[in-house]
């Protein structure tokens, strides 16, 4: 099992910038990609970002240009540079890591862009 913790959400203004951070312990060499989520209240949980053990990355329509999906494997760490952000970017992100045989999610961190 691999337990994530997050941090760096928060509220920022229109075309402001903030950094996530999930921080991966346990089996973390079974993972085979992780990823950034966000769900906005009432609406499903989409994709923002994934990085595969391999350091692929992938981004939705929405970030690209704007968020940067990076990775510290010294640190176990996964990142999410969010630039330019949106009142549409407000949601709770959360970290997935996947395996062959299910995933595990952190426990979402709030990101609200505000005036």
């Amino acid at each position: 099992q691999v337990q994530l913790v997050e941090s760096g959400g928060g509220l920022v203004q229109p075309g402001g910038s903030l950094r996530l951070s999930c921080a991966a312990s346990g089996s973390i060499f079974s993972i085979n990609f992780m990823g950034w989520y966000r769900q906005a209240p009432g609406k499903e949980r989409e994709l923002v970002a994934i990085i595969t053990k391999v350091g692929s990355t992938n981004y939705a329509d929405s970030a690209k240009g704007r968020f940067t999906i990076s990775r510290d494997n010294a640190k176990n760490t996964v990142y999410l540079q969010m630039n330019s952000l949106k009142p549409e970017d407000t949601a709770v992100y959360y970290c997935y890591a996947d395996f062959v045989n299910g995933g595990s999610w952190g426990q979402g961190t709030q990101v609200t862009v505000s005036s």
